[in-house]
């Protein structure tokens, strides 16, 4: 599996990761937490040594059930593991806090829970407007000097924010959201990261399922799931994206004989060059496959007939705004 380079890490990551929001169960209907050990498992056992979570997915379940998987697996060493920090929780409430205090009690819950002595990569997981960045950041260079981080990421910023911010303290990677559907980041994020040397760890590969193939038109979506809230998953745009899919896949199979899981990672991989998609998986079958994004690239006529295919079938592009959480009322 293709691998990538971040400063301060001693292992290269692969270039896909797995993403663990699902497991955590919150905003995703729940999850089954054996069986979540054996997808992180059968990720470990397909050669994807970079596992992605947070304190939020599930507050707090997602990074248990993750550090219990590396020590039924073991080789701890072998694995980059990188989580975030800056939302907070009341209940199933979460709301942003970049505190410093916040970030040096937040990171020691994480070791904890994860069942480690350090993080790989510890990313800012939303900026918050009630801190200043410059204290959200000085908090990060303390605990990457201490030791406790190998490396510092962010998550959700923008180019302005990412400026800020290396005023006071590195930044090695930076995770939006990237997908066949979700482009925003490509005028102005990914030109800066490239420039400065930060490695983008890419959110929503899959576009929360609608990228994974088996979605159709009479899916329903209930309790806290996310996409009752995602106006891709309602009417109109709904059957839009659908048709998408659908040429999409048909594109994967006749020119590559891959699915098109394989050619949504793939297409991530061949536009950020160095960057890593997060595939994200609550069941063993969902991650079986990863070895077919190997072998195979996308050129530049491929990429400019999925553009074209794109525009004729989704007249109103619509964003992730969506999924930001709110800001505490106070500071």
């Amino acid at each position: 599996m293709e691998r990538t380079k971040i400063q301060g890490l001693t292992i290269q990551p692969t270039r896909v990761a797995l993403g663990t929001w699902a497991i955590g169960g919150w905003m995703w209907g729940g999850s089954n937490d054996q069986e979540s050990i054996r997808t992180i498992h059968e990720a470990l056992d397909q050669g994807i040594n970079t596992i992605d979570t947070a304190p939020a997915y599930g507050q707090g379940h997602a990074e248990s059930i993750v550090g219990e998987a590396l020590k039924q697996y073991g080789h701890r060493d072998q694995v980059v593991l990188a989580t975030k920090v800056g939302l907070d929780w009341i209940g199933q409430d979460v709301f942003r806090n970049g505190s410093k205090q916040r970030i040096i009690k937040e990171v020691d819950d994480s070791l904890k829970r994860l069942q480690t002595d350090y993080i790989d990569i510890y990313q800012v997981h939303w900026p918050d407007p009630l801190v200043p960045i410059e204290e959200t950041a000085e908090a990060m260079g303390t605990l990457y000097k201490q030791g406790k981080i190998k490396a510092i990421g962010v998550s959700n910023f923008t180019v302005q924010q990412l400026k800020d911010f290396i005023r006071v303290a590195p930044i090695h990677t930076v995770q939006p959201p990237y997908n066949l559907f979700e482009r925003d980041i490509e005028d102005d994020l990914l030109p800066f990261a490239k420039e400065h040397h930060i490695v983008a760890l890419c959110y929503g590969s899959l576009c929360r399922g609608l990228l994974g193939g088996t979605m159709t038109a009479d899916r329903k979506f209930t309790g806290d799931d996310l996409r009752l809230s995602d106006p891709k998953f309602q009417a109109p745009h709904f059957s839009h994206y659908l048709a998408a899919v659908q040429e999409l896949e048909k594109l994967a199979k006749e020119r590559y004989g891959k699915s098109i899981r394989a050619l949504a990672v793939r297409w991530i991989l061949d536009k950020t060059e160095n960057g890593i998609a997060l595939w994200g998986a609550r069941h063993p079958a969902q991650i079986s496959d990863v070895s077919e994004i190997d072998g195979f690239h996308l050129d530049q006529q491929t990429l400019s007939e999925i553009d074209h295919l794109l525009l004729r079938h989704i007249p109103h592009s619509i964003g992730t705004e969506f999924m930001a959480p709110p800001v505490r009322d106070h500071a």
